[in-house]
């Protein structure tokens, strides 16, 4: 009885697990990880790096932008607030 508790008590913390990582998107910036939420479960862009890229091109992805990835620029000094509302324009005119 008590090795059945414990197997159904690893599958619900496996289950929980799962379900974070699918809730959230993670960020990584040099050493640090911030946590986005997602708007929908799934697997896309759970894991994004920061590093070498420029903020144009981690804005034009979609779910990124919807899940506020340009606050957390501007919050990390990437981007001033003018330039992230530009590009936001720019990239949800041209879908």
């Amino acid at each position: 009885m008590r090795q059945r508790l414990k197997q159904y008590l690893i599958i619900v913390l496996a289950a929980a697990a799962l379900y974070f990582v699918l809730d959230n998107h993670f960020v990584i910036k040099k050493h640090r990880v911030y946590r986005l939420p997602k708007a929908t479960l799934n697997l896309h862009d759970t894991f994004t790096s920061l590093d070498n890229k420029r903020p144009g091109t981690v804005l034009e992805n979609e779910e990124l932008r919807d899940a506020g990835i340009g606050d957390l620029m501007v919050e990390l000094g990437m981007l001033t607030e003018e330039k992230k509302n530009r590009l936001e324009a720019k990239y949800t005119y041209t879908e």
